[in-house]
This record gives structure tokens, sequence and C-alpha cells, in this order.
């Protein structure tokens, strides 16, 4: 009886807008992705834009720690319209051996454009934050654990067709209810979550609420990182738009920077504009590993600066190579994130890697892009009718 009040409650849910949460973007202009099923045209490496003159090294080693996982699934796993794991082993097993990237996947793959080229790229990266353990001169601003009562459905269990989405909320007795928002939060701290550090500056925090994991130098000396947990269920408001909307703030140019200034130059309006993002992310720490890595991504691995993409995972397959050019960028990645604003067969969000450079990059980050995904030789993708 409660599996079934809870399903009715997740499609009730859904339908109301309580959807899969969305951590790191800041500002959607009008969406420049293509919509329908999935088209894709075998081509050769010779037709695709910049392919001829790109370092393909940093993809390599990407691919490599993307297979590690790709080896340990079982032969007959799906990895979507791409076959199954079994049909990767071998590009997997011979990356491994390559010692030239180039002849590695010209050899192993061939490229299949997506669509008729209507895709649309953005960045995201790792920043930095000054934390403390304790709460005390300006380490005021509460980062997050999981809370207990936090409970996430994944709707694909109950129906394929919901393959990637998610509601999250908590139950009273019978009843599944919303989790409180943002400004009900701030207002109310959750009862019986750890909170991992203080920030000291709201807006860096609210600004690792988006991105979804960074690394925090704490007071003592030490650093961590925290990384995405879960998210309260709520959908999530791109504050640009807020500012555009409500503040007059003009639409060219917008950026993180550009939000990130204007919120310091308004502290009376700051809170009440970041809690127009009734989305809340709750973190989980771990250990920093190699720093010139990222955090773990959705696909179980760090992500690689500048060589890893964070794809619709509904669409396509972790551990995909997904060659990306259009609007001088030109470069091949390795799918091995997702994120609830990243839909599409053509869209993709490029992790840039950490600190202040980084977070240049990526805010500023947004172009019209041709995607190719490179498919093993004589693997047919298998699209829906």
């Amino acid at each position: 009886m409660r599996s079934r009040l809870l399903i009715v409650l997740a499609i009730a849910l859904l339908l109301a807008g309580i959807g899969a949460g969305v951590w790191w973007k800041y500002f959607r202009g009008p969406s420049r992705t293509e919509e329908g099923p999935l088209k894709l045209t075998a081509t050769g490496f010779e037709d695709v834009p910049g392919w001829q003159t790109t370092d393909l090294a940093a993809a390599l080693a990407s691919f490599r720690r993307s297979c590690v996982k790709i080896l340990d699934l079982k032969p007959a796993t799906p990895m979507a319209y791409a076959g199954t794991a079994d049909d990767w082993r071998e590009a997997c097993g011979n990356a491994f051996a390559a010692k030239n990237a180039r002849a590695f996947f010209e050899k192993t793959f061939t490229p299949h454009a997506v669509g008729s080229g209507d895709g649309l790229v953005t960045g995201y990266y790792e920043p930095l934050l000054s934390g403390s353990r304790t709460r005390h001169a300006q380490f005021q601003t509460p980062v997050y654990g999981m809370p207990q009562d936090l409970i996430t459905i994944d709707l694909g269990s109950f129906r394929t067709e919901w393959k990637g989405e998610t509601i999250s909320g908590r139950l009273d007795g019978h009843k599944f209810l919303p989790f409180e928002t943002r400004a009900q939060i701030d207002a109310t701290p959750p009862d019986k979550t750890r909170i991992l550090f203080y920030g000291d500056d709201p807006v860096s925090v609210f600004f690792l609420h988006i991105q979804g994991s960074g690394r925090v130098w704490l007071d003592d000396g030490s650093i961590l990182r925290v990384t995405y947990a879960g998210q309260n269920g709520h959908p999530y408001t791109p504050i640009g738009r807020v500012l555009i909307h409500k503040f007059g703030v003009p639409r060219e140019g917008m950026s993180m920077q550009v939000i990130r200034r204007w919120l310091k130059d308004h502290p009376d309006d700051a809170q009440k504009v970041m809690e127009t993002d009734a989305s809340f992310v709750f973190f989980d720490e771990k250990p920093v590993g190699d720093p010139a890595l990222g955090p773990e991504g959705s696909g179980g691995v760090a992500l690689t600066p500048r060589a890893s993409i964070a794809i619709d995972h509904r669409v396509h397959p972790f551990g995909l190579p997904v060659f990306i050019t259009g609007d001088g960028l030109a470069n091949l990645f390795i799918a091995q994130d997702t994120g609830g604003a990243i839909r599409g067969a053509a869209r993709a969000d490029i992790f840039f890697g950490f600190g202040a450079s980084a977070e240049q990059t990526a805010g500023g980050m947004t172009a019209n892009a041709r995607f190719y995904v490179l498919l093993p030789k004589g693997l047919k993708p298998k699209l829906p009718v």
C-alpha cells in the first residue's frame, strides 16, 4: 500500500515540477539544443572539423579512467544505444596499451554526428572556499551533510520511460511531502543534519551549491573536498533570470562573474535573491586525492579538467568519447558526469578544473557546437524508433 502511495505521489510531484535536482547553472538563455529522437550519422574522422589539430592525450587518460569502471561491469550491462559493456572491452583493453592517442582513437572508433548540429555547451568548475569546523567570527554560513529524513525516489525503478528522473522529499507518517525550500532551511536549520563546515561568505556557499562540489581551506590549515550528496527536490531557479526580470540587470553579458558582483554590491537584497532558488544541495566530505583531478563525477571516476563533460545520462552512456566542435571549440571529451540542467543529445557541460582560472573560463562559457560520439568500430547503435 505504501509503495502504491509513493508512486502516485511521485507522479503528482513530478507533474507539479518537483523533479530531479539541478545544481550547477546560474543562468539559462533560450534552449538551443535539438529536440526529438536521437539521430546518429556515421562519418569519417577526416570530415570532423578540428579533429586533425586537436591534442587527444588528456582525453585518452580520461577514457582509461572510465574503462576501469566499464571493465568491472557485467558483459551484458547496457550502454544505452552503444551496445553493452562487452562491446567496449576490446576498446578499453587497447586504451591501456596505446602509446599514441590519435592512432588509438582513429583505429578503434567510428565518429557519428549527433543530429543536425544544433548543440549547446556550457562549463562548470570546482571552487575554493574558506571555512571552519566551528561557527565563529566571519564563519557563519553552514554547509550541510545529508539530512536523515531526506528520501530520494528513483522513478526509473517504476517505469522505464522515467529513467533518469528522481524526486526527493520526506515522510510524515504515511504522507510523502516536499522537503523544505532554501528559504525555509535558511530560517530553520534541518534537524539531525551534520554541518560539515561553516563558510565565511554566503555568496561563495551559494555558488558551491550551483557547482555541486568544491575544496575548502579550513582555518586550521587543512584542506578538504565536498561533493554532491543529494538535493531537497525543489526545482532549480537560475537567479540570473531573476536579476534580469526583477532588478533590471542587462541580459547581454550575463555571466557568473556578473551575478557574483551584483550580490556583493547589493547585500540588502542578496539573500532574498538567492532564496528565489528553492533548490538546496547537501554534501559529502571526501579526501582531495590527486589535486590535479576534479571530484568524482556521476560516472564514478575523477573528472579530468578540459577532458571530462557532463551529459544527459538518459541519452548517453558514461565513458562515451564525445568530440565537440564550434565557436572556437574543438576537443575530445569523455562523458563522466551528469546534471539536471543537462538535457538533450547535443548538450554538455565542460569541466574546467579547480580554482580562479577555471572559474573565470567556466563562468563565461556558452557556445553553439556540433557533437560527434565515438563508437567502437563495427558497433551499430540501437536507436529508438
